[in-house]
């Protein structure tokens, strides 16, 4: 279960906040998939099947906390909605404002931008590759200690737009 909700933290935490520099991405639902996932060089289960099983051990109230945060475990991802005032700038909250992450580009050139992050139990380098406003992919290489052990963690994620309506997914405040 660490395992699982560690996979999650990283998704949301390390490959969201690119999109939040991303100024040219279109407003509405966005859903992001993560696939080759490791942690010290050990290959995690597909996120659909991690997210799947978190959904059934989730308690309505864990539930009803990521949604509050704009976080909806829905499809073969995770789903966030951004709001057109939100891509028009540079900091739209994707992750959680309390969680004490700091983002920071590196290198812009072309449809590439290099960024660093660092958080509380997590730190590490990554790129984002834009395709159009409505698609892109991140890859992201770090160490983190969520389990008080210093380990290693990498993985690929795809974050596309699915529309501009965003449904029940409520856009982060």
């Amino acid at each position: 279960m660490k395992a699982r909700l560690l996979c999650l933290s990283m998704v949301v935490g390390l490959a969201l906040p690119v999109a939040a520099q991303a100024q040219m991405l279109a407003p509405g639902l966005w859903e992001l998939t993560t696939s080759n996932m490791k942690v010290d060089n050990q290959d995690l289960p597909d996120l659909s099947l991690i997210l799947g099983q978190l959904k059934q051990q989730m308690t309505p109230e864990q539930r009803a906390m990521l949604e509050k945060q704009g976080i909806t475990m829905a499809g073969k991802g995770v789903q966030v909605c951004l709001t057109p005032a939100q891509v028009a700038t540079d900091s739209i909250l994707l992750t959680d404002p309390q969680s004490g992450c700091k983002q920071q580009i590196t290198e812009k050139t072309g449809n590439q931008w290099k960024f660093r992050f660092s958080c509380p139990k997590a730190q590490g380098t990554g790129v984002a590759t834009f395709q159009s406003q409505k698609a892109f992919t991140t890859t992201v290489n770090g160490t983190f200690n969520a389990t008080g052990i210093q380990q290693k963690g990498s993985l690929d994620s795809h974050a596309q737009w699915l529309g501009n309506d965003c449904g029940t997914v409520k856009p982060r405040a």
